[in-house]
This record gives structure tokens, sequence and C-alpha cells, in this order.
């Protein structure tokens, strides 16, 4: 009786004080169990088509780290099944990206190669990998342990101008295509481009109607600031950027500015934050500039002595070394983001495999949880994580598919032909 009577004080006590408060980490593992990460922008097609020429009979997606190739220089690729796996990745948007600098015909034909290869890349991991098309599929993917595999057009260049191809690119699967790449198109102003229209045109206003009429999300990344108020003043249904930073951060002209944040929380819009170093890192963009600047100065030194210029570059490298984006300052963005446009308005859209270089701390698709353990130890709750991770992109892509609905009577938007 004794024993019993001197321990029974302990355990009223510790029912009754405070629960431990959960860890950062233990907060970011729940939230990405209950809504594993969609991703907004990732590149493996455009690996598979330098890498492989699209052939990819033996291609194997479950461990691609040891695809470097010392002979051309090229790296390891960041993404694969196991890592995507690691990384709590429940969808996403592949980009079936290609060059802005081939001519309408070409753009097309590729575009059409890129998504093929891509559908055959899935339907040859069936046991991890899922064509969806729509929020029903990614939700049936998710509940069989599938990820959800969708495709996203890269550039308004992949429709040759055409409003018919831009229907049957739908029609083959693409469910979002960004306006412009770093070119400008015929109809759009890019971001990276000297400005040829203002913004959009009205072929580029009559993109973005016909785009939400068939429940094509409308992506504002790689266009003009003009471009993207343009589009929202058009838009009737929610908007992204699939793979953007906020500007207050780091003002490349590639990241997004204060006003259209504002403008994106009335939209119902998403910004998918992005990991690449010089969109990312002030430092680094400024460094960038500085390198060409530098290399620039020294071709115009050495004219005619392009062993003298790229030895003085090497040694200029040398002695200037990039800075090194980090996953704190993604982080920063996303903060920034939620402030202005508000936590319902982030996504991620790492870019992945579309660019040589990560963050220290985001080098592969295996990472985003360090990166939504960052987020908890700021003080973002579960229920804040789980809408940046998936239900955020959740919410907009059924809303631009209520939409296309509303709108199925609609008549198709007409263009002329051009030959």
């Amino acid at each position: 009786m004794r024993h019993v009577s001197l321990l029974a004080p302990l355990v009223v006590f510790a029912l009754s004080g405070p629960a431990t408060a959960a860890t950062p980490e233990a907060v970011a593992t729940a939230a990405l169990k209950a809504a594993p990460v969609w991703d907004g922008h990732n590149d493996v097609p455009i690996q598979l088509r330098a890498r492989e020429k699209n052939v990819i009979e033996g291609f194997d997606f479950t461990d691609t780290q040891g695809t470097a190739d010392p002979a051309t220089g090229a790296a390891a690729m960041h993404t694969d099944v196991a890592r995507l796996r690691e990384g709590q990745v429940g969808a996403q948007f592949w980009s079936v990206y290609v060059s802005a600098g081939l001519n309408d015909a070409q753009a097309v034909q590729a575009t059409l190669e890129q998504i093929d290869v891509l559908k055959r890349l899935v339907a040859d991991n069936p046991r991890h990998l899922q064509l969806a098309t729509n929020a029903a599929e990614v939700e049936k993917a998710t509940r069989a342990g599938r990820i959800a595999s969708l495709i996203g057009m890269e550039g308004g260049h992949s429709i040759g101008g055409s409003l018919a191809v831009l229907r049957q690119m739908y029609d083959l699967g693409a469910r979002y295509m960004t306006l412009t790449h770093s070119k400008n198109t015929a109809w759009a102003d890019s971001s990276t481009d000297v400005p040829a229209h203002g913004g959009l045109n009205d072929m580029g206003r009559d993109v973005v109607r016909e785009m939400q009429r068939i429940g094509m999300l409308v992506d504002l990344s790689h266009v003009s600031a003009e471009t993207m108020h343009d589009a929202l003043q058009v838009s009737r249904a929610p908007v992204i950027f699939s793979h953007s930073g906020a500007r207050a951060i780091n003002g490349h002209p590639r990241n997004v500015p204060d006003d259209v944040l504002a403008r994106l929380k009335t939209n119902g819009g998403l910004i998918m934050v992005n990991f690449v170093p010089d969109f990312v890192s002030e430092e680094s963009r400024r460094w960038s500039a500085a390198q060409k600047a530098e290399s620039a100065r020294l071709e115009a030194l050495h004219v005619g002595n392009p062993a003298a210029a790229k030895a003085a570059m090497e040694a200029w490298m040398a002695a200037h070394p990039q800075p090194r984006a980090t996953l704190a300052q993604v982080a920063d963005h996303i903060d920034h983001i939620a402030k202005v446009a508000g936590v319902d308005h982030v996504g991620i859209g790492g870019d992945f495999d579309g660019i040589s270089a990560l963050p220290q701390g985001l080098e592969d698709v295996s990472t985003y949880p360090a990166l939504f353990t960052e987020l908890a130890r700021r003080g973002y709750s579960q229920q804040g994580l789980e809408k940046i991770a998936s239900r955020n992109m959740m919410r907009v892509l059924k809303a631009a598919e209520a939409y296309a609905a509303a709108h199925r009577g609609d008549p198709p938007l007409e263009s002329p032909t051009t030959f």
C-alpha cells in the first residue's frame, strides 16, 4: 500500500501537466503524411531527351544516382523513384519543356515527343507512378500509394500560335501551360526578353480565356510583370506560378512582385516556390551578374586571345566563388509570400533536373522534408504545412475544373490558320 500511495501523486501530475510540444520534425512528418508534397515543376523529361535521346528502354528510374557522365560533364539526375519516396512526394507536375529557340513547327513536334516520353516513363514504372489528368485521378493515385503524374507545358511556343493545338495538347493530358519561357511569344512578353506587347496582346488574352474554358491551368512563371497583371485581369479561375519566388526577397525578374502577390490572393491562385539559386539568393544573383560582366570585359581585353581570356576568367572565378543559396533562403521566400498573399496561396515548385546548381540542403527530391521541418521551426502549423505541401494545389485544380465544367457549353475560341 505504501508503494502505491507514493506513486499515485506522480501519476496524477503526469496526466494533468502540460503536454510535451511536438518537435518541428514531428510536425513536418505529420503534415507530409497527411498531405504529401505536390511539386509544381520537375524537368525529368528534358533530361531523358538530352541524355537518352528519348530512348528509355532499360532506363532505370528507380535509382538515377549513377547517371553522371564524366565524359560529357553531366551530373547525376536529381530525381528517381527512391528519392521521390524519401522526399514524401505524392504528386508531380512533370514539365514537357522544349527550347524557346525552336520555330513553331519544331516546338509543337518536340512537345509531342516530350509528352510521349513522359507517358512511357510512367507506364514503365506502374508500381510507383500513375498518370493523372484531374483532381479525382490525383486522389485515386495517392490512395493507391502511387505518385500522381501530371503534365505541364513550359512555354507558350509549344502550341505554335494555335488555339487548336492548345486544345489538342489538353486532350493529350497537358494540364498547365506556362505562357512564355525565356523569350516572348507572338502574343505574350517574357520576363527575360525585351518587351514587345506590353504584356498580353489580343491573341494572348484569348489564349488565357481558352485555357480556362477547357480547364488548363494558366502558369505565369517566366512571364513579365505586365503579362502577369494582364492575365490576372482576364482570368476568371485561379492561376498558378509553377516555379517562381518573391521579388521583394530577390530582385530577379523571374520572381513575382508584391502587387501581383496581392492580386493572387483575390484571384485564389498559387505561387509554387522554386529552388533556382539565382532566384533564391540575392547574393547569388548579383554574383552571376558580376561574372557575366567580367567575362565580357576579359573577352574585350583579350581580343584574339581566347586562351588568355579563359585563364583570366578562371583566376577570377577562383578568387570570387559563387555564394551558395540555402534552404533557409527558400523558406524566406515562403515567409514573404505567406505574409503578402496568405498561406493559402503558397506551394512548392522545385525545378529539379532543370537546373545545374541547387541550394544547400535541397540537393535532390529527397530533401523536401528538411524544408518543411524548417518551416515548422519558424512556427507554421501542421495545417499550414499541409496547405503548402499539396492542399492548396488541389484546391486550385478543383477550382479550375469547376470553372471549365460551368463553361462546357461555351463555344471554342477560334484563331485563323496561317498557312
